[in-house]
Parts: structure tokens; C-alpha cells; sequence
């Protein structure tokens, strides 16, 4: 593997990428305390995938599955 094609990936790309699997690992590992799925936890803690596994886990896995519209928190529910 040539490592030199690294460096013509812009330090950008890596920034945003960062950011998205942070976003999302925290999310799923917020869901996973607050649903007391250890398992799920620890593989996700631990298992670096830019955040496949952690949306996967939110949407397909999880005891309560997260929902589009709870993640619009900018919009006010109506009762």
C-alpha cells in the first residue's frame, strides 16, 4: 500500500469525516446507555467505522429505534 496517496487527500475530507463519525458515535452511544444495551456499547465503543455501525445500530438495532423526526430538534412539537 502506498502511503504517499495519503497526503493528496485533503485535510478537510479527514476533518468533515471525523466530525460525522463523532456525531454519530455519540448518538449511538447515548442511545445504547440509555437503553442498557451493554454489548452494543462496548462494539461500538470500540469498533471505529465512520459511523456505519452507529447508524445502523440507531435505525435497524436498537430496543427503541431512533426515528427521522426526533432528530429534527429544531422544530417545535405541537401537543
Amino acid at each position: 500500500m502506498d502511503f504517499n496517496s495519503l497526503s493528496q487527500i485533503p485535510t478537510v475530507l479527514f476533518f468533515v469525516l471525523y466530525l460525522w463519525s463523532i456525531l454519530w458515535k455519540g448518538l449511538a452511544l447515548w442511545k445504547a446507555v440509555e437503553l442498557k444495551q451493554r454489548n452494543w456499547f462496548i462494539a461500538i465503543l470500540i469498533l471505529n467505522t465512520i459511523g456505519i455501525l452507529e447508524i445502523a445500530y440507531l435505525f435497524f438495532f436498537a430496543q427503541k429505534k431512533l426515528k427521522l423526526e426526533d432528530l429534527r430538534f429544531w422544530e417545535t412539537k405541537s401537543k
